[in-house]
């Protein structure tokens, strides 16, 4: 905020009745940045890195689901997976409600 202040003071006094207008633009500028840095650019990161763990899941693999189902990959289609629950449960899930990988939370567990 220092640094917009002082941009706004070197503002020439002749200017002073359009400096307002230029203020809010720049001000709303600065807050679009700092919304898009510290929310957006981090939640894209964060869907690119899950679309790309959905893709790359295989047979054997174990998961959780958004539901929070515990089950390892039987058979693996375009849009839906079939997950072996306990047994010889099985359910079908979508694709997208895989939510992470089981396997790294049971290491991180021993």
């Amino acid at each position: 905020m220092n640094l917009l202040y002082f941009l706004l003071q070197a503002a020439p006094e002749g200017a002073a009745k359009g400096g307002s207008s230029m203020s809010f633009w720049i001000m709303m500028i600065l807050i679009f940045g700092v919304m898009w840095f510290f929310m957006i650019r981090p939640q894209r990161k964060q869907q690119k890195e899950l679309e790309k763990f959905r893709n790359e899941l295989q047979k054997g693999d174990k998961v959780i689901t958004a539901g929070g189902i515990y089950g390892t990959i039987a058979e693996i289609q375009e849009k839906t997976v079939l997950i072996k629950v306990d047994g010889d449960v099985k359910l079908r899930v979508d694709k997208s409600s895989i939510v992470r990988d089981n396997s790294d939370l049971q290491n991180q567990a021993k």
